[in-house]
């Protein structure tokens, strides 16, 4: 409808009668009552996230946008504005699907550790990882690791394939399937249980796969730090990763139109090709210019470098497996502490007292540590995002911690896997107390000699000469190995995690961990406790009822 100049008197609210015709004719010059939405398809990525942007500097409807643009203007647009100017907020609006495949359980970790990321990985508990084969290190010219690491990776799944199958009959001798379930829905159930069982044998060398989806901005951030990583994989990873999001992407429908355009007359199936089967290539522009971050790999230096001089002749205290640690300290000790943590391998709260005794002018020197290397466009380490209410540092499996990873709501300072704090071995302590599955199932001294066995090699390899040996003993640690890491939120994250995570359909590590966590708050703050509808880790559970 055009605008229109209209003149009324308004008649008194009692007087009105219903009005029979659309009251948009009643509008006041400029006003629009008919708000459109509407999805977009098909669009690439960065051609989407220039019309988006767009907004801010046209009066075009997203519609008129698209219809105007080209990929060549688009990437004209971003080299001017993303580059030059450095409004990074507009690769925010680019988002891709990226799969990633047969890589290590190591390199995924260290992959999916963005704070803005979506994606799914291959669950250890509905999958054989049998299947899945392993990632080799190059050790080079130097032979004598070669046989050790793959006798190793060997046992390991060897155990893995015996724990499996023991536990899986265990635990249908102690649980009969009811008449209830149908039988396939029991034996699915069982098997899951003794999976999670299993799965502490698998080694990081364990190759998974998974799938993406991030905007632009997050996957350069991601690459960039991937190429920074000391490991070879994760540095290859981060190449591969540039170079899908840059080249031509896969087209689902290729096939199927290829297929399609040769029924066509040939008069239009060169249009139709070019429609059709055209290249596209997700990213072109926004990531291309990505690279390994010098503030990165030296601040990364001089922090061990600090950490070690500070805490080299300081032995390791013996701390809860979930700490709260309490706000004590100013938000500067915090800051440094959180750096030496995220070097160290102590627990976060004799960090904090160590550094809480340091002179200022030191406690200072440490946080400049942190900022010194920082460039222009270069993010804060996540160190710094400080200040949060509420500081649980957590030592648990890496099996588990791979699924406490997963909340992106929270801060996480990882410290580095090692061998130092040992193995957790499953505790299936909710089908009953007292219960010792593996015992059970006969299977437990060939469970824990494997473990031992993966320790002794990886500390043999790092020993080596090879090339990358410390890097590439990480590949022999089973997910049995403890891993430090510091988790800081607010009330509401404490909440939903200790809720959701102590579930009886989750895994028995993670349930450990969030009813900990629970305790905790309910420790030092009772009456916010009792707000959390959290599920007692102590109490039996019924396997059966997921």
């Amino acid at each position: 409808m055009k605008d229109a100049q209209v003149s009324f008197t308004p008649m008194p609210y009692s007087c009105r009668e219903p009005m029979s015709m659309s009251s948009e004719s009643f509008l006041p010059p400029g006003a629009r009552n008919q708000t459109d939405v509407f999805a977009v398809h098909g669009a690439d990525p960065e051609v989407l996230a220039y019309a988006m942007a767009k907004y801010s500097r046209s009066a075009l409807s997203m519609r008129e946008s698209l219809n105007e643009i080209s990929a060549q203007r688009a990437e004209q647009f971003l080299n001017t504005f993303y580059f030059q100017y450095g409004h990074r907020s507009i690769a925010d609006l680019a988002h891709i699907a990226l799969a990633v495949e047969r890589l290590s359980l190591l390199a995924a970790i260290v992959l999916v550790d963005e704070q803005r990321w979506d994606g799914q990985e291959r669950s250890t508990r509905y999958q054989n990882f049998l299947k899945s084969g392993w990632y080799f290190p190059d050790f080079g010219a130097h032979s004598a690791p070669v046989q050790l690491y793959a006798d190793t990776v060997n046992n390991l799944f060897s155990t893995y394939q015996a724990t499996t199958a023991a536990v899986l009959e265990a635990l249908r001798r102690r649980i009969p399937c009811p008449p209830t379930l149908k039988p396939e829905a029991y034996e699915r159930t069982l098997k899951a249980r003794a999976f999670d069982v299993a799965r502490y044998l698998l080694p990081l060398a364990t190759n998974t796969s998974l799938g993406q989806i991030v905007n632009a901005r997050t996957l350069e951030t991601q690459v960039s730090r991937l190429l920074s990583h000391p490991v070879a994989e994760v540095r290859d990873l981060g190449l591969k990763l540039r170079e899908a999001a840059t080249g031509p992407a896969w087209n689902v429908n290729a096939q199927s139109a290829a297929a399609f355009i040769e029924r066509l007359d040939p008069a239009l199936a060169e249009e139709a090709a070019s429609l059709f089967t055209r290249e596209v290539r997700t990213a072109p522009t926004l990531v291309k210019y990505a690279e390994p971050n010098q503030y990165l790999i030296q601040t990364q230096a001089e922090l061990s470098q600090a950490a070690a001089q500070l805490l080299a002749e300081v032995p390791i205290s013996p701390a809860p497996v979930v700490d709260l640690v309490e706000r004590t300290e100013t938000l500067e000790v915090e800051l440094a502490a959180t750096l030496l943590y995220s070097a160290a391998h102590h627990p976060y709260r004799q960090i904090r007292d160590l550094v809480a005794e340091l002179p200022e002018a030191r406690i200072n020197e440490i946080i400049e540590l942190g900022l010194r290397h920082r460039g222009r466009h270069d993010e804060a380490l996540r160190a710094f995002h400080a200040g949060a209410a509420l500081r649980f540092d957590i030592l648990m499996d890496i099996g588990g911690f791979r699924d406490m990873h997963r909340h992106r709501r929270v801060t996480q300072i990882v410290q580095g896997f090692t061998a130092l704090h040992g193995c957790e071995i499953p505790d299936c302590g909710d089908l009953e107390p007292g219960v010792n599955l593996l015992a059970e199932a006969g299977i437990e001294a060939e469970f824990r000699s494997a473990l031992e066995a993966a320790h002794a090699a990886s500390a043999q390899v790092a020993a080596s000469e090879a090339p990358e040996a410390a890097q590439s003993a990480l590949y022999l640690l089973p997910l049995a190995t403890r891993v430090r890491a510091l988790f800081k939120m607010d009330f509401a994250e404490a909440q939903y995690i200790s809720e959701l995570r102590s579930g009886p359909a989750g895994h028995f590590s993670y349930r450990r961990i969030a009813w900990e966590m629970y305790k905790a708050v309910e420790r030092q703050h009772p009456t916010l406790a009792k707000h959390i509808r959290v599920t007692d880790f102590t109490q039996p559970i019924d396997l059966l009822q997921r």
